[in-house]
C-alpha cells in the first residue's frame, strides 16, 4: 500500500506560527459577488471584491479550529483568546469606512463564561486610530467588547471560548436591499503590519513534508476561491506533488457579470476576469512558479447556469437545456455558438496570459469539451446554433444509448464531432495569437464519451479531428470507473482512446480520482491503484484529482519503489528457514482501567499482525551463510520479501488444496470487474477479514456462481480483474495459496559463532509489511 489516510493528531512534525497568519484566513460571501484574500507580506494580507448587489457582504473569516488543511499540516485548535493582541494596518476602498453605520465589523461567535452561544458585533472604528479608510487598529482580546458607541454600548467579549470570528466588508452604496447596484463596485482593503502579542499569540502547526514521490496534483478555482493561494500550494508541496499543476479555472467564481432585467450575465465588459479572479490566479502563478512548478490552465466548456445567456447553452431535441447535477447546475456551452466560443477564447487568452506573465511556460488544456449527454440519453445537440451548423433540421436521436442507431443518425454524430474538433481548434489558436509555443493538451473524460452502453457516443465527443497531431498531449480521466471499482473499463478506454487518437503513452497523462464524498474513503484504495497502473502504462504524468480532497481525507501518498532501493524485492524467504519458523498473530488494542477496575477497550487493528521467528530454521554454516546473504541483500529491514507461513498459507483451511469456491471475495452488480483476494477467520460478523496481497500465481483459481471461469487476471496486491464485470448478485468465489509479506524486524543480525557451534538458534525476527 503507497498510501494513508491520515487523520488529525497524526503529524509527528511540527513547527509554530504567530495566530493571526495571513496565509491562514479565508472568505465567503453570497452569490453573485466574489472576493479573494491574498498574502502580500509575511505579515500582510489583501482582499479583493466586486459587489453587485446592495445587500452584499463579504467576510474575512478567521477560524479557531482549522477544518481545511490535510491532517498533517494543520494548526491547532485555539479557541481561547485571552492573553492575546491583534494590531494591524487598516487601508479600504470601495467597502463603507470604518466610522459609518454596518462599516467594518468584527463578528465573534463562541459561548459565554457559562457556555451558552453567544455572538458579538465588535465596531473596528471603536478600536481604530487614524482615517475611516486608513487607521491603526488594536484587538485586545482580554478587554474587547461589542456595541457600536462606547463606553454607552457596551457588550463584554468573552474571549475564552470562540469559534471563529470574521470582518465584514459591505460595499459603498449598501441598503441592504436585494437589489442590483446601479453599477458594479469593486474594492480592496489591506491588512499590513499585522503583530500578534501575548502569551495566546503562538500555535502549534503540521510541518509534516512527504518526500517526492512522483505524482502531480490537480487542483480547481471553484473549490479554493475562498483560500489564500499560499495555502493551498503550501498543502501541494509539503505532500509531495512536485511537476506539474493542473489547475481548472472552474465555472462559477472566474467571470464579469452584467445586470440585464435583473439578472446577472457573464460580460466582458471591462475585461472577461472579475479583479479578485485577476488577483488571486497572478498571486497563485507567481507563487507556483517560485516553487519551481509548471502550470497547466483548464479550461472546461460548463458555465455556472444561472448566469450564462441563454442562446449559449447546449440543447435536448426538445429544447431541454444541458445541466449538470450540482445544485445550483451548471450548463454546458454550444460548440457551435459564435458568442459562446468567443467568449471562452477571450477567457483562455486572459489566464494564459497572467500564467506567462508569472514566467511560465504556456500551457493550456481543453477540459472535458463534449456534447451533455442527458440522464435518460438524449444527446444535447439541438440548439439554434448547433441546428444551424448541423443542416437546419437535424434528425432527432432519442437516446445515445443504443446499438441500433441509423446511418441518418450516425452521420449526425459525426458532423457534430467535426463541430467540436472545429471549436477546441480554434480555442488553442486563440491563445496561440498571444502565446505561439503554448502547449496544448486536450482532458478526454472516458466514462461518459468511451460509454460502452453508448457505442457510438464517440462519433460526436472523441472526434477524430482531435487526433495526434491535434494537440501535444492527450489527457484521460476515469474516476466513475475507478472508484466503482471497473478496472475492466479503465484498461479498455486507455486503450480504445489511445487507439482512435493515437498518441502514445509518452504523450499521455492520467488522472486518477476523486472521491465526491468524505464517507467513501474507502475509494482512495482504488485511486492508489490506478494511480500505479497510470505510471505503469509509462504516461508522461499522472495527476491525483484533486487537491481539496486530498486535504479532506487526509490522503497521503508515498513511493515505496524508485531509485536503487525497491521497498518490496518479490523473492521468497529460503524455504528451509522458513519451514521452523515461529509465528505470534497479534493485534494492538488500548486498554484504559479505571478506578473501580472497570476497563474499557478498543481494538486499533482489524486485523492480526503477524511476527515471526526464523532463527530455529538455522542449523547448518550453509543455511547461517545463506540467511546472512539474504539479510544483506535486503539492507536489514530496508526492503521486504516473500514468506511462506508454514501453519497457514491456502484458502483452503490453513494448508489445504485450494478450490474455486473457498473464499466468497463479493457480489457482481454487473459494473464493477476488480475484486480483491480475501480470507476470512471465523464466521458472520465476528469473522476477520484478511487481505490477501502475495498469492502464489499459479495457484488461483476464480468462480462465478459456482462454476469456475477464466476471462481474469491477477493485478498487482492480489486483485482479481475480471474482463467483463459479473452480473449483478454473481458470487464471485476464489481459492489460492499465499505467502505472506514481511520484512526483517531489525537493521541489526547478531550470531555469536560460539553459541551457535554449541547448537542455539539465533534469533531472527521478521514482521508482517501492511499492504492493504
Amino acid at each position: 500500500m503507497a498510501y494513508w489516510l491520515a487523520k488529525a493528531g497524526d503529524s509527528l512534525q511540527s513547527s509554530f506560527i504567530k495566530r493571526f497568519d495571513p496565509r491562514f484566513w479565508t472568505v465567503n460571501f453570497p452569490r453573485p459577488m466574489m472576493a479573494a484574500v491574498t498574502t502580500t507580506a509575511p505579515n500582510a494580507l489583501r482582499v479583493d471584491a466586486v459587489f453587485y448587489k446592495a445587500n452584499d457582504l463579504a467576510g474575512l473569516i478567521w477560524e479557531a479550529e482549522d477544518s481545511i488543511d490535510h491532517p498533517l499540516l494543520a494548526y491547532e485548535t485555539a479557541r481561547d483568546f485571552r492573553g492575546c493582541t491583534l494590531k494591524f494596518q487598516w487601508q479600504s476602498s470601495g467597502v463603507l469606512p470604518l466610522d459609518v453605520i454596518n462599516g467594518p465589523t468584527l463578528t465573534i461567535e463562541g459561548r459565554d463564561a457559562a457556555g451558552l452561544p453567544r455572538t458579538w458585533y465588535v465596531r473596528l472604528w471603536n478600536y481604530a486610530v487614524g482615517t475611516s479608510t486608513n487607521a491603526a487598529i488594536t484587538i485586545d482580546f482580554d478587554v474587547l467588547a461589542g456595541g457600536f458607541a462606547h463606553p454607552t454600548d457596551l457588550d463584554r467579549v468573552w474571549a475564552g471560548d470562540i469559534d471563529r470570528m470574521f470582518i465584514s466588508l459591505i460595499p459603498s452604496g449598501y441598503t441592504n436591499s436585494d437589489v442590483p447596484l446601479s453599477a458594479p463596485v469593486e474594492a480592496w482593503v489591506t491588512l499590513t503590519n499585522m503583530v500578534c502579542d501575548g502569551p495566546a499569540s503562538v500555535l502549534s502547526i503540521g510541518d509534516t513534508l512527504v518526500p517526492p514521490h512522483g505524482l502531480s496534483i490537480a487542483t480547481g478555482y471553484d473549490d479554493s476561491y475562498n483560500l489564500t493561494p499560499a495555502r493551498v500550494l503550501r498543502s501541494a508541496l509539503h505532500l509531495g506533488y512536485r511537476g506539474s499543476i493542473n489547475h481548472y479555472v472552474g465555472m462559477s467564481h472566474y467571470f464579469r457579470l452584467e445586470n440585464v432585467s435583473g439578472g446577472f450575465y457573464v460580460s466582458q465588459t471591462g475585461g472577461v476576469l472579475n479583479a479578485p479572479c485577476a488577483a488571486w490566479h497572478t498571486d497563485f502563478s507567481g507563487r507556483a512558479k517560485a516553487l519551481g512548478y509548471g502550470l497547466i490552465v483548464s479550461l472546461s466548456y460548463e458555465l455556472f447556469n444561472e448566469h450564462t445567456w441563454n442562446d449559449w447553452k447546449q440543447r435536448a431535441y426538445n429544447g431541454d437545456p444541458a445541466l449538470t447535477g450540482y445544485t445550483p447546475p451548471s450548463t454546458l456551452l454550444s460548440p457551435a455558438n459564435t458568442n459562446a466560443m468567443g467568449y471562452l477564447q477571450a477567457v483562455a487568452r486572459a489566464f494564459i496570459f497572467i500564467a506567462a506573465s508569472a514566467g511560465h511556460a504556456p500551457r493550456f488544456q481543453v477540459g472535458e469539451p463534449w456534447w451533455w449527454t442527458q440522464p435518460d440519453g438524449r444527446i444535447c445537440i439541438y440548439d439554434d446554433a448547433a441546428k444551424a451548423a448541423l443542416g437546419g433540421n437535424p434528425v432527432e436521436i432519442p437516446t445515445i444509448n443504443s446499438t441500433s442507431l441509423s446511418a441518418l443518425q450516425k452521420a449526425l454524430l459525426d458532423a457534430a464531432g467535426v463541430l467540436l474538433a472545429g471549436s477546441t481548434a480554434a480555442l488553442v489558436a486563440a491563445v496561440r495569437i498571444d502565446q505561439p509555443g503554448c502547449e496544448a493538451l486536450i482532458l478526454v473524460y472516458l466514462p461518459t464519451v468511451l460509454d460502452e452502453a453508448a457505442p457510438e457516443a464517440k462519433r460526436a465527443n472523441v472526434p477524430m479531428g482531435w487526433a495526434a497531431p491535434a494537440f501535444d498531449v492527450l489527457q484521460l480521466e476515469d474516476y466513475d470507473w475507478v472508484t466503482t471499482g471497473n478496472t475492466g473499463a479503465s484498461l479498455r478506454g486507455a486503450a480504445a482512446a489511445t487507439a482512435r487518437l493515437g498518441y502514445p503513452a509518452g504523450d499521455q497523462h492520467y488522472f486518477s480520482g476523486f472521491v465526491l464524498n468524505e464517507t467513501n474513503t474507502a475509494e482512495w484504495a482504488l485511486i492508489d491503484a490506478a494511480a500505479g497502473v497510470g505510471r505503469a502504462r509509462g504516461v508522461a504524468e499522472t495527476f491525483i484529482w484533486a487537491l481539496p480532497q486530498v486535504l479532506r481525507d487526509g490522503f497521503t501518498y508515498f513511493d515505496l519503489g524508485g531509485g536503487d532501493m525497491q521497498a518490496f524485492d518479490d523473492v521468497q524467504f529460503p524455504l528451509a528457514l522458513g519451514r521452523s519458523a515461529s509465528v505470534s498473530p497479534g493485534f494492538s488494542t488500548a486498554i484504559v482501567t479505571t478506578a473501580s477496575g472497570h476497563e474499557q477497550r478498543n481494538a486499533d487493528w482489524a486485523s492480526a499482525r503477524l511476527r515471526y521467528d526464523v532463527g530455529p530454521g538455522v542449523r547448518s554454516d550453509v543455511d547461517l551463510q545463506s540467511l546472512i546473504a539474504f539479510f544483506r541483500a535486503r539492507r536489514g529491514a530496508a526492503r521486504g520479501f516473500r514468506l511462506r507461513d508454514p501453519l497457514d498459507h491456502s484458502s483452503n483451511g490453513m494448508a489445504g488444496m485450494p478450490t474455486p469456491g473457498d473464499q466468497m471475495l463479493g457480489q457482481g452488480d454487473g459494473v464493477r470487474t476488480s475484486f480483491p483476494l480475501i480470507k476470512r477467520y471465523g464466521v458472520g460478523a465476528d469473522a476477520e477479514v484478511r487481505r490477501i496481497t502475495r498469492p502464489e500465481t499459479g495457484s488461483v483459481v476464480v468462480a462465478i456462481s459456482g462454476v469456475t471461469v477464466s476471462g481474469w487476471t491477477l493485478g498487482i496486491a492480489g486483485v482479481i480483474n475480471f474482463t467483463a464485470p459479473p452480473v449483478n448478485g454473481a458470487a464471485v468465489t476464489a481459492g489460492f495459496r499465499f505467502d505472506v509479506p514481511v520484512r526483517f524486524a531489525e537493521d541489526s543480525l547478531t550470531i555469536d559463532s560460539a553459541t551457535f557451534s554449541a547448537g542455539d538458534a539465533p534469533s531472527v525476527p521478521l514482521i508482517e509489511v501492511r499492504e492493504a
